[in-house]
Order: C-alpha cells, then structure tokens, then sequence
C-alpha cells in the first residue's frame, strides 16, 4: 500500500474515466506489496463495532443498500419462472406502502441489478422488459465458481452472455495463478476476458477466501484493475469463506491506491455471506470512511446477495410500523 509521502505525489487530480479499458502491468508495483495484518485486522474490528445509525437515518441507509443489490439467483434449479419473479422483486424490492410512509415512492427505487447464470440472461431481459424497466442484468461467467475450465471456453461463454443480453459481466479468475505468482498470466486472462465483454461493465471476482493470504488479495486486486477490470469482488459465494471485512478492506485500499496512482476509480463488490441489515451498513461505513461518498453509489458499489434484501425490508417495515412483519406479509424475492 502507498506510503503518505508516496500518495502525496500521486495525480488525484487527474479525471477518471467512465470506462476503464487497461493499463500495462506494473510488476514492480506488485514487487513493493507488504500488508500489515495485524493492523487490517484492528482497524476491521474497529469499523464493525462504531456506533450505527439509528432511526430516520438508519432507514436512509437501508435504502441506499437497496441500490446497491446486485439481486442474485445462482442455483442449480433456476427456472424461467424463478428468474421473472426475482426480476419483479429487484424492480419493487420495497412494498410500495412501505415507501409511501416514508415519502419515497416516487424516488424509482430498485435494485442495481440481476445477477443470474448464462443460461438465465435471455430470461431475466425479456422479464425485465415486461415490466418495463431499464434495470441491468449481470451474468456470472468463466467457468464460474471454480474458474478452471480452457481460457477459449470461458471467453466464449462472455461473448455469448453479451449476445443474449447482459450489460454485465462477473468473470472468475483462475486462482492457480495466484497461488503460483503467475501475474503477467493473470493479467493476461483478465485482459481478454476485458476484450470479450465489449461495452458490457465487467467485475472481476478474486475468490479471496482462497487466495492463501491478504497480501495475495491485494497483488490479485492491482493486476485485475490494471487489466481493465470495472469492478473487483470479492467472492463467488461457493467458497467456504467469502466476503469478510478484513478483506474488502485490503481490496477497497487497493482501489484507493490504484486511484490515487492513476486517476482511474474502480468500483467494489462484497459477496457471499451477506444476509442481514447490519452486515449491509458495516459494509457502507467501510467505503465511505475509506473510499469517500463518491464510492456510495451503483455506479461503483455493489452487494452480491439474495437473501439480504428480504432483511432490509423487515427492518423498514419495523421503522414504519414499529413492529416487526410476519413472513406472510413481506412479497417473495
């Protein structure tokens, strides 16, 4: 991570672009790398036990995390009909009442996506078209979640969920490359998988939970900006540890530093394990005590999640009602 002297010299004035398309790879960069555990994992510690926000704030926030869903199906008995009724959900994730007492009905509050297997995407557009919103649909792709099948196959699974409509991508690397110091290979890999999605935004999922160490999270998180990546995030979801606090904030200080160094702003995604109110707001705090408000937004923070949204609504329907709703009043995702 850069020293103060070292950010103090770094372009923070430069304009970022809107689409990032790669810059070379910097092994040199990579050969500087030393993360203090121990002090992420203090300040981790801290940013999950400072006093939340409460009450009309508190609600604000819930609603913010809203935006920031990317609302994900990735399970083996994904149906049509399973796919339309998330598709629903992410354009009416809060009950209309609900929004109405808190005078935000008319805001357009939805989700910032679907997220949804290859095979879905054709699906999940013809839904969302049906209910006539513009809400983007995301596709895993790859090889997901284990990223091992032929590089040839797993950009042509890209090129064919950008036929069928996704306007974004969320690539898996291939962690053998890490484990092994393979970064020009890494770069390379992330670098076409850049070129197949065309205009379609990609994010590009590291796995951290089996990268071996922090120090590796943040190596992985400089090559995947430096290839071009829109977004970095940190799991699948299929690991057996997924998004944690002291990882994403070795990522969110990656992109922070890569911004600083080149004036390019990436974005973050946590997912996996995300399923509740609270794990939302931490997240929250995290990128704006690190990243600024800026990082607050869709455009460049993400939740990967499909059962935190149903938390939210129960906690504003708590702030709406003051009592907590029963599981027949609450619509399905």
């Amino acid at each position: 991570m850069l020293t103060h002297k070292q950010s103090q010299l770094c372009p923070f004035r430069r304009k970022p672009c809107s689409i990032q398309r790669g810059l070379p790879p910097d092994l040199s960069w990579l050969a500087r790398v030393r993360v203090n555990q121990p002090a992420v994992l203090r300040r981790a510690a801290q940013i999950q036990t400072q006093r939340a926000v409460k009450k009309n704030w508190q609600a604000a926030w819930h609603l913010r995390a809203v935006t920031c869903i990317d609302l994900t199906t990735l399970s083996g008995d994904d149906t049509p009909s399973n796919v339309c009724r998330l598709c629903y959900k992410a354009k009416h994730p809060i009950r209309g009442d609900l929004l109405q007492a808190m005078s935000v009905d008319g805001k357009g509050i939805t989700t910032a996506a679907v997220c949804v297997y290859p095979a879905r995407v054709a699906d999940a557009v013809k839904a969302l078209k049906a209910a006539g919103c513009d809400i983007p649909v995301a596709s895993v792709a790859t090889g997901f979640p284990a990223g091992q099948t032929p590089l040839k196959t797993r950009l042509e699974e890209i090129r064919l969920a950008v036929e069928d409509g996704a306007r974004e991508i969320d690539i898996v690397i291939n962690r053998t490359l890490v484990l092994t110091g393979q970064w020009e290979g890494l770069y390379e890999e992330i670098r076409q998988c850049r070129q197949a999605c065309g205009e379609a935004h990609m994010k590009t999922i590291l796995g951290t939970g089996e990268l071996g160490s922090l120090t590796n999270v943040y190596k992985a998180s400089l090559v995947a900006m430096m290839a071009g990546s829109d977004f970095i995030k940190t799991s699948t979801g299929k690991e057996t540890v997924n998004a944690t606090f002291p990882v994403g904030l070795v990522m969110v200080r990656a992109i922070r530093d890569f911004f600083w160094k080149t004036g390019y702003k990436v974005g973050f995604k946590p997912a996996g394990g995300i399923r509740t109110a609270k794990d939302a707001l931490i997240w929250l705090s995290l990128m704006k005590e690190e990243l600024g408000d800026e990082w607050l937004k869709p455009e460049l923070f993400r939740l990967g999640a499909s059962t935190l949204l149903g938390d939210i609504e129960r906690q504003i329907y708590h702030h709406v009602t003051g009592r907590y709703a029963a599981s027949y009043d609450l619509p399905m995702a």
